[in-house]
């Protein structure tokens, strides 16, 4: 089985160096135990003080205060060797009374399962006509009431691969937590991106409350939703440690 290392860095003032570290075990043993039997993917995870150099070769996740964080990796896309990043913007979860822990699992289990951004499912109702989705595992059950907890920290719930596949009409499970009933059902405050690939409208979001619609507002610079929309010649690399922090 495919095993990435992923280096786990935090950037935020208003998360410490224990939390985040205290935050690892909980998300390896989702990612070993729950995800990787599922998915076929696993992850090996190791924090990296300030100031170290990550392993080379290895993917980042990183926690940063929110996406306006000027000067450090929140504006940039990929690590310097070109690498998945995922980014966990913990003071835009708190200002929310969202569990940032369950953003970071959320984060984490999308850039396993979808490393470059890039890949969709394609429904097809006819020849002429067709909605292209994201292929996001956590969006359609992100809310955090669907979220779990392992050894005393929320983690995301996550969809399984039959979610993506429309033709079925049962399935042993769709998610996790077994919330999800058929093929790309959206819980209460899920989305999912969509392209119709008749219009030229671009990516689209679509919600559990409603048809798909235009994104609402601008998505967090270097979210995986901005990402998504922007063109990868656009994406900068990204160096570790960008910001220096005091008191940690």
């Amino acid at each position: 089985m495919l095993k990435n290392k992923i280096s786990v860095m935090n950037q935020s003032t208003v998360l410490t160096d224990a939390q985040v570290q205290a935050a690892i075990g909980p998300l390896q043993i989702q990612v070993s135990r729950d995800f990787a039997p599922i998915w076929g993917v696993d992850a090996e995870l190791a924090f990296v003080p300030n100031g170290a150099a990550p392993e080379a070769g290895s993917w980042w996740l990183t926690f940063f205060d929110d996406s306006d964080q000027a000067g450090a990796l929140g504006y940039h896309d990929v690590t310097a060797e070109g690498l998945p990043i995922g980014k966990v913007f913990a003071k835009s979860d708190l200002t929310n009374n969202t569990s940032w822990t369950v953003t970071a699992s959320h984060e984490l289990l999308e850039m396993l399962g979808d490393p470059e951004i890039n890949m969709t499912i394609l429904v097809q109702p006819d020849a002429n006509s067709g909605t292209l989705y994201a292929y996001e595992v956590c969006d359609a059950c992100e809310d955090d009431q669907f979220a779990y907890e392992i050894d005393g920290a929320k983690v995301s719930d996550f969809v399984y691969p039959a979610w993506f596949q429309p033709s079925l009409t049962s399935a042993p499970q769709f998610d996790f937590q077994q919330k999800i009933s058929a093929p790309l059902q959206l819980l209460p405050g899920g989305y999912i991106g969509v392209l119709n690939v008749n219009s030229a409208a671009g990516w689209q979001q679509k919600t559990a409350e409603g048809a798909a619609h235009a994104w609402q507002a601008r998505a967090r610079v270097g979210s995986r939703r901005e990402r998504r929309r922007t063109p990868r010649n656009h994406w900068i690399d990204s160096t570790a440690h960008a910001k220096k922090r005091s008191g940690k």
